[in-house]
């Protein structure tokens, strides 16, 4: 996956927990052209905001310590729920034919997610992944990021 080639109809999918864009390259490989083709937002707030109470305690048994349940990360679930609802989304036009290659661009945790939840089929169109946080940049920008690792064919 270290010599990508920003070819004519190659999808870039870029996401976070919250965010994900869907882009085409209506270009070719030396003067990339990515047109947004979709995209997806969920609204995830902290996990102190979602969580309604304190974690419970359950007894050891006859002893006086009480031990207390971890708590649940909601914010991190939201994130991993998000990450799946982009791999159904990615599965869906791997079988509608939209899609022959594909590049994944999300920070650590979430492309980990991303990456178990697809599925095969989608897997083998990936064509590269890269590890960074770019949903709060331009289309632009994005463009230039991926522009500067790709190779000429």
């Amino acid at each position: 996956m270290d010599n990508l080639i920003l070819k004519h109809d190659l999808w870039v999918v870029v996401a976070d927990g919250e965010r994900a864009l869907f882009l085409r390259n209506e270009g070719g490989a030396k003067h990339p052209d990515f047109q947004v083709a979709d995209e997806m937002e969920r609204e995830n707030p902290a996990t102190r905001e979602q969580g309604t109470e304190r974690p419970r305690r359950y007894s050891d048994g006859p002893s006086p310590h009480n031990s207390a349940f971890a708590e649940t990360d909601w914010h991190r679930l939201s994130k991993e729920r998000f990450a799946d609802d982009v791999a159904r989304r990615l599965y869906r036009s791997v079988h509608q034919g939209r899609i022959e290659e594909l590049v994944l661009v999300a920070p650590p945790q979430i492309l980990g997610a991303l990456r178990k939840k697809l599925h095969k089929e989608v897997g083998a169109r990936v064509k590269a992944e890269f590890a960074r946080t770019l949903t709060n940049q331009s289309v632009r920008d994005i463009e230039a990021v991926l522009g500067s690792r790709s190779v000429a064919p």
